[in-house]
């Protein structure tokens, strides 16, 4: 319940259209009871063949209360829908903010296609909750209070018997069904990001599904997701008509316990007969406002559980703004110096650390490379130093500056990237480089050129960079990182895909660029590390040697055999 009140607290900012769907909602409601109280008494009093005027009274306000229910639905419909608008961007807004610090450490514990179900689906079953959920009840004890009040006049026992069907109707019956179809719910979703996982999945790797002859078997499996998927559906709206079906019968019950109650009454002398057919419509009318209770428990778990689900991925954002501001928002001067104290690291729901008690220092200004195996940690370095994941063992130094205590945008701003998997927008390849900052097309075209890549900077760029080859999406990353030229250079395989002598070419650019900063780069490639001030070597998430290029060799530990086996296999 504590995500709904939450989500209860973002909403109430749009006060003004809540309190107006509220009003006109209830004047709706009331002016329809009174439209068929009239009614019923003019067709008694009609009965009695009084004088003309004696029914002019009756007419005037039947008239009245129709224009009064016309108009304030009308209004009600207005506000409430103009509120549920603004609330449903609203949640989006700040479910972007939420989720925002979390990325890109979150697809570590979340898969791509549950995320999309969660931030579509999930935010998009909140737009229910203020109509059908938190507003028809409001709206019920209103018009009953009302009602039974004004029937109270006429008869207590009437008033008391209406009072046991609103009780039965408009909410012993629909909390029956919130708790089978909170359940129920549950499966619906869990099914509902099934299928979207197992989509998104079937997209992403389409190619390679067709390659090795396994689409097939990919399309069977989400047509059996799918298909359990919509067998749930079925059924949910199969309760759904039958909670519908069970309020309408109660609440025509009721109102025939009220014809069988004011008869007895009327025959016993208790009840003006007159006011029999206004007491049977009033009823009939009020019970109308239960029916959207009917679609309350569907409506109620389903948003409980959106919620739910919501805040399970993101934190509260109170929480958020609190921490941030904590962290301080700082601004180099100069290239800074990096320190690791014993560090320790491991992935969401993993059982492996992948840092391990990782201490070292990299002086200002200096150029270190990280080598080693395949998942042996270097590129996890990388995204502790940037502030991508975080961790509580160990502490990370900028400088003086503990990087758990700084602003990630703090790091960012000073920082040249090259990642192993770098983004590309659609767009031009001049709005790609101009992620780096607002440089002139000289300034942009002399980049490309220094990685040599002979591109017009109104070519286009498909989404994801399909159409560059690997070596172009790496030099238009390494473009982008020369333009920002920041302070602390941080390059996680940055050349992999190039050929020796555009590699050599690049290597030399970055490394004349960089200056005084700091560099730190990751690498598998042991050849021309000789220019590198030290040399980091990792294996299972720890460090194993450090030292310059001359040290490791004489040392003949773990570098010297790798770079044997590396001249090896390039000599065979």
């Amino acid at each position: 319940m504590n995500s709904l009140w939450t989500i209860t607290k973002w909403m109430m900012r749009e006060k003004k259209d809540i309190l107006l769907s509220i009003f006109f909602g209830y004047a709706a409601g009331i002016a329809a009871v009174a439209l068929f109280a009239a009614s019923g008494y003019l067709v008694s009093r009609a009965g009695l063949v009084p004088p003309l005027y004696a029914l002019m009274v009756p007419v005037v306000l039947i008239k009245l209360f129709g224009v009064i229910r016309a108009g304030s639905r009308y209004r009600e419909r207005l506000a409430s829908h103009r509120a549920t608008f603004t609330i449903l961007s609203e949640l989006r807004v700040r479910f972007y903010r939420q989720l925002e610090p979390l990325v890109p450490s979150i697809f570590a514990k979340y898969r791509s296609g549950d995320l999309l179900a969660r931030v579509v689906g999930d935010v998009e079953s909140l737009q229910n909750y203020f109509l059908r959920v938190f507003y028809p009840p409001i709206i019920l004890v209103l018009v009953f209070l009302s009602t039974i009040f004004f029937v109270t006049f006429f008869s207590f026992a009437v008033s008391l018997w209406i009072l046991f069907g609103v009780l039965v109707t408009g909410f012993l019956i629909p909390l029956g069904f919130a708790r089978i179809r909170a359940h129920h719910d549950e499966t619906i979703r869990g099914l509902r990001g099934d299928v979207s996982i197992q989509l998104t999945e079937m997209l992403f790797g389409y190619r390679d599904l067709k390659l090795h002859h396994q689409l097939d078997r990919t399309k069977q499996t989400v047509y059996s997701h799918s298909e359990r998927y919509m067998e749930a559906e079925r059924k949910d709206t199969t309760n759904q008509f039958f909670n519908s079906a069970l309020v309408v019968a109660a609440s025509l019950f009721v109102s025939w316990g009220v014809l069988a109650i004011g008869a007895y009454q009327v025959v016993n002398g208790d009840l003006n007969g007159l006011f029999l057919a206004m007491l049977i419509m009033m009823s009939l009318t009020a019970f109308e406002n239960t029916t959207p209770m009917a679609v309350f428990p569907g409506h109620f778990a389903d948003s409980k559980q959106a919620a739910d689900r919501l805040f399970e991925v993101t934190e509260p954002s109170e929480t958020i703004e609190a921490r941030e501001a904590k962290r301080q928002d700082v601004t180099f001067t100069a290239a800074p110096s990096i320190s690791f104290d014993h560090v320790r690291y491991r992935y969401p729901d993993t059982y492996r650390d992948v840092i391990d008690e990782v201490t070292l220092h990299i002086p200002s200004g200096s150029k270190t490379v990280i080598v080693g195996p395949s998942g042996s940690g270097k590129s996890t370095l990388l995204q502790l130093l940037l502030a991508f994941v975080r961790t509580e063992d160990g502490t990370i130094r900028l400088d003086e500056y503990n990087v758990n205590d700084v602003k990630q945008t703090a790091i960012w701003q000073h920082a040249s990237v090259v990642l192993q998997d770098n983004h590309f927008f659609y767009g031009t390849v001049r709005e790609n480089l101009a992620l780096a900052g607002d440089f002139t097309d000289e300034a942009m075209n002399v980049a490309l050129e220094r990685v040599r890549l002979s591109f017009s900077l109104d070519e286009p760029v498909l989404e994801k960079g399909a159409n560059l080859s690997g070596g172009e999406r790496q030099r238009l990353a390494i473009a982008r990182a020369l333009l920002k030229n920041g302070l602390l250079w941080l390059l996680d395989e940055p050349t992999s895909a190039l050929d020796a002598g555009t590699e050599a070419h690049v290597f030399s650019e970055l490394l004349q660029q960089a200056g005084t900063g700091t560099l730190i780069l990751v690498s598998h490639r042991l050849t021309g590390l000789e220019t590198f001030d030290q040399i980091i070597v990792m294996e299972a998430g720890r460090i194993v040697e450090v030292g310059s290029y001359e040290e490791l060799m004489t040392k003949r530990g773990m570098f010297y055999e790798l770079k044997q086996i590396e001249q090896e296999v390039f000599a065979s």
